[in-house]
């Protein structure tokens, strides 16, 4: 059938798969000592280039093209990084007393970081949304947020007075020039690489890839070296997945139904919904070792936890959607 391309496969997809290899990896053998500082530079080399591809492979018409939508790139932008950020802090008294003090921090860390790219196309194209808004929104947020995620970083946390962090304007200044300096080269040789970058999209997904599988085996394995999983318990656990679940529905049903006051087409409103509510893992684990200058597990877990529910509530969503859309 000519639908049946578009039918959600509920099984994990290898970035899942490689995601809970590497947690088990860092679990059961960790890395210590000289092989740990290796595994350490080799992260930080991983991230450079990760974000030095991003700057190659960004395309700049595209940015052009979905700035001329401005509506729908305006919501889009202010739910990733004003709307979230807001309902976070505001309903930190739900919030914090089911993940702990510890670990609402890492919501916190979540709030500022941009949307994901492929997820929020897919759940787009499958639910029957606006696909080409999709791809501008997801690029103009992961093209911001290499910008905004460190100052909105360095805000909330300096609210919160919350240690660890170089929270300081200054220090996150530096921090952005860190992640911009390799991506603004990637974007000056776009010109002379971008065939090379076309020909071989395969080996750079590849290399997003890798680089967030470094990151986490090095992250649980740092963890799991002093002691980190012996502290964490299971009510912490649940009580975290419950808060994510909560924190993505009221994000999810204040967008729609701003998408509906102000009369967005259906279509618009689906990209609007995926783009405006979900959160990059393959943005956030580097970006954490950049703003922080650790991979702090407090942080790590929330995201990735939060990474799960989006992933499983978007599925539902774009599921729905796709069956009323066969329906008609």
């Amino acid at each position: 059938m000519a639908h049946a391309a578009h039918r959600l496969n509920l099984m994990p997809d290898a970035f899942t798969i490689g995601i809970i290899l590497s947690i088990l990896l860092g679990l059961f053998i960790p890395c210590r000592g000289g092989i740990a500082a290796g595994f350490e530079w080799l992260t930080q080399a991983a991230i450079v280039l990760l974000f030095f591809l991003y700057g190659v492979k960004l395309s700049r018409r595209s940015v052009m093209e979905g700035i001329l939508h401005w509506r729908l790139q305006s919501l889009t932008l202010l739910s990733t990084f004003v709307l979230f950020p807001i309902v976070v802090w505001l309903g930190r008294g739900a919030l914090e007393p089911l993940a702990g003090a510890s670990l609402f921090s890492g919501l916190l860390y979540v709030a500022c970081l941009p949307s994901t790219v492929q997820s929020s196309i897919a759940f787009t194209s499958i639910a029957g949304g606006n696909v080409p808004a999709a791809v501008c929104s997801a690029s103009l947020s992961s093209l911001f947020g290499v910008a905004l995620t460190p100052l909105l970083v360095g805000l909330l946390f300096s609210m919160d007075h919350i240690q660890g962090a170089q929270a300081g304007m200054d220090a996150v200044l530096t921090i952005s020039c860190q992640i911009l300096l390799p991506f603004a080269l990637g974007q000056w040789l776009q010109r002379p690489l971008k065939s090379w970058a076309d020909q071989h999209r395969s080996l750079i997904a590849a290399n997003d890839r890798l680089t967030i599988w470094l990151v986490v085996y090095t992250s649980f394995s740092a963890a799991t070296a002093q002691g980190y999983w012996e502290r964490l318990s299971w009510t912490q656990l649940g009580g975290l997945i419950i808060a994510s679940l909560i924190l993505l529905s009221i994000i999810q049903l204040i967008i729609w139904t701003v998408c509906r006051m102000l009369h967005f087409d259906h279509a618009d409103s689906i990209a609007i919904l995926f783009c405006g509510s979900k959160k990059s893992l393959a943005v956030g684990a580097p970006m954490m070792l950049a703003i922080f200058g650790k991979l702090d597990n407090n942080l790590l877990l929330p995201l990735m936890v939060f990474h799960q529910v989006q992933l499983m509530v978007c599925s539902y969503l774009a599921s729905r959607w796709h069956r009323r859309q066969n329906e008609k």
